[in-house]
């Protein structure tokens, strides 16, 4: 088994982050199998190095290691564009200019899923070479999947079976943005195979986009690893956690003086792997069991937090 942990170093971690790396790391070490970092900062203006300093020592203060140099983002382009190029010479992408506002009023189904906006409705999906050559003088473009028409399904190792249509519910979709940035869905899949991942768990706002990951893929000649999505972290408000929600932060946790055992019995609590007190990683690991992991979100209550770690 080979697990890994893909964050975004856009702000500071908080418990909801930390409980999915914990939960990777549980999973791949429970088997004996290898657990990687990957840094996932495409997002320029928003990724910062010291958030990248601090994402490295929440980890290493909680005792999540990792096997192998971690993988950047940022340093792959070239990676990217090579599976891009694979993509193009088999005529499964094109170039596509319309912006989010033209396809809002395009659009023959507006809802689509929220990560990719309204469904696309391809409007560029035959534009001859003159049109592109044309469009292209006064816009770059972005290049989109030819995403497959038909349901795509999965078993996902929490959730059970998963079906989608991606045609219909997203339409074709981005793996190049106009900016030059490859999008995620590609660079997860092309990373995670460059990797040989087997095992991706993650949040299940993710779940929606599996299938368009699957479709990649395909295309691309790839294996894809198995799936396990896990509910997120809730705050009060119902929202997920977000990373300027401060008294979640793993950061002020270690700032305030809570041993890290106090913080991994309250993320084993979240887990179904206890019940909320101290607890060490070699104690998590022999009793992690993917079956008693919750399959409705957490909500973390912040006087409750304060009351479990002690700091009220």
């Amino acid at each position: 088994m080979r697990g890994r942990f893909a964050p975004s170093p856009t702000g500071r971690m908080h418990l909801g982050n930390v409980r999915s790396a914990l939960l990777g790391w549980l999973q791949a070490r429970a088997a004996g199998g290898a657990f990687l970092l990957r840094i996932e900062d495409l997002d320029r203006a928003r990724c910062r190095p010291q958030f990248l300093q601090d994402l490295y020592e929440d980890l290493r203060w909680l005792g999540l290691d990792w096997d192998e140099t971690p993988l950047v983002q940022s340093e792959r382009d070239g990676v990217y564009r090579e599976a891009q190029a694979k993509l193009e010479r088999e005529g499964l992408i094109y170039p596509c200019f319309c912006t989010r506002t033209e396809i809002a009023r395009a659009a023959s189904a507006p809802h689509g899923l929220s990560d990719e906006g309204p469904r696309y409705p391809g409007t560029c999906a035959s534009l001859t070479a003159a049109q592109v050559a044309e469009r292209s003088r006064t816009r770059a473009p972005a290049y989109r999947f030819r995403a497959r028409a038909g349901e795509v399904r999965f078993v996902d190792e929490l959730m059970g079976p998963q079906a989608q249509d991606v045609q219909a519910l997203v339409g074709d979709f981005v793996v190049r943005r106009n900016d030059g940035v490859a999008s995620y869905q590609l660079a997860v899949v092309v990373d995670d195979a460059a990797s040989r991942i087997t095992h991706v768990l993650r949040g299940d706002d993710l779940l929606p986009s599996t299938p368009r990951q699957l479709q990649l893929y395909a295309a691309l000649g790839l294996s894809a690893p198995a799936f396990l999505h896990v509910p997120l972290v809730l705050g009060e408000d119902g929202k997920r956690l977000a990373k300027r929600d401060g008294a979640f932060a793993l950061a002020e946790l270690r700032a305030r003086g809570r041993p890290p055992e106090h913080v991994l019995g309250l993320l084993a609590a979240w887990s179904g792997l206890g019940d909320g007190s101290p607890v060490t990683l070699p104690a998590l690991v022999a009793r992690y069991r993917p079956d008693v992991l919750p399959r409705a979100p957490v909500v973390a209550r912040e006087a409750l937090l304060l009351d479990a770690l002690g700091l009220r």
